[in-house]
């Protein structure tokens, strides 16, 4: 056998792998979509569960699904870009706080979700949450609770590391010549760090934020303990309210109904709006690198 058969044997063996990989999502997904668009109606859409959940909509769990999503990267994002700037541009790779906070992201990828759940529970919940509301509200009962603010910067936790390699592998494609030219011109470090070398890495930044979304809009474990709901008809108004998720929806479907039968359509249009929300939220953010790229005329 020659090595131009083995290279043409190689080449249908990953192609074979990559086809076997959208089929399988073509299969989710058209499964999903032909059995969830029979119950979907604006009904559906716009209207609060009732009658044990089984009737009615799923409208607060669209828009708490939302809020939590929209908040988690309004926190994630900076942090995540800040971090990446620290790794691409300003760390010394043989000092002790490179090793010791690349070892951290690292770490931090491999952790379950659940754990995340019970760190947030913890630190933000119990610690943070209950400090505030000592030093604020007199020890009444306000922050110290499961609520919104508490799983958006949980998920903004587990999210990090996604952000913060994506960030950097843009920053790090950043041709060095953009760097010394405007070194050279009188620009100090930062100077060419925020103006030269980050606008021309933000469609990078954009990315990490969609990855973030993709990885948080459809995560349950580690908002179990910090403030989804399990019946909410109302939607939150405040940091401190609780609110309903489409994914923990699903599961509270999946497992506490007494007639699974019944509950099957709601679950396929459930798990088929919270897909439709995902794939929204990732289009716009697309949009904007999109358009960011072209503007630039790259």
């Amino acid at each position: 056998m020659t090595w131009r058969t083995i290279d043409k044997v190689w080449v249908g063996l990953t192609a074979l792998a990559a086809l076997i990989i959208v089929a399988m999502l073509v299969i989710i997904l058209g499964d999903i979509t032909i059995h969830g668009w029979q119950k979907l109606s604006l009904e559906f859409l716009s209207q609060a569960p009732r009658g044990g959940m089984t009737e009615g909509g799923i409208f607060p769990a669209i828009y708490g699904t939302t809020l939590l999503v929209i908040l988690m990267t309004i926190f994630v994002v900076p942090l995540g870009v800040l971090v990446a700037i620290y790794f691409s541009e300003y760390a010394d790779r043989a000092s002790w706080l490179y090793r010791i906070s690349r070892s951290a992201v690292d770490n931090l990828a491999g952790v379950p979700s659940i754990v995340f759940g019970l760190f947030g529970l913890g630190f933000f919940v119990k610690g943070v949450g209950s400090t505030i509301d000592t030093a604020f509200f007199g020890g009444n009962l306000t922050f110290g609770q499961p609520a919104i603010i508490w799983a958006s910067l949980t998920l903004a936790v587990l999210t990090l590391p996604v952000v913060i390699v994506s960030v950097e592998e843009a920053l790090r494609a950043v041709p060095q010549s953009h760097r010394n030219a405007s070194l050279a011109l009188g620009a100090t470090k930062s100077q060419t760090v925020f103006r030269v070398v980050l606008p021309d890495a933000l469609p990078g930044v954009l990315t990490g934020g969609i990855l973030a979304v993709s990885r948080g809009a459809g995560e349950v474990a580690p908002i179990l303990f910090v403030g989804a709901a399990y019946f909410l008809p109302h939607l939150p108004t405040k940091l401190n309210d609780q609110f309903m998720e489409l994914g923990y929806h699903i599961f509270v479907l999946t497992t506490q109904s007494p007639d699974v039968e019944l509950t099957k359509p709601l679950l396929y249009a459930t798990v088929f709006v919270l897909l439709a929300l995902t794939f929204l939220l990732n289009f716009v953010a697309v949009l904007i690198r999109t358009r960011i790229r072209v503007g630039r005329g790259r």
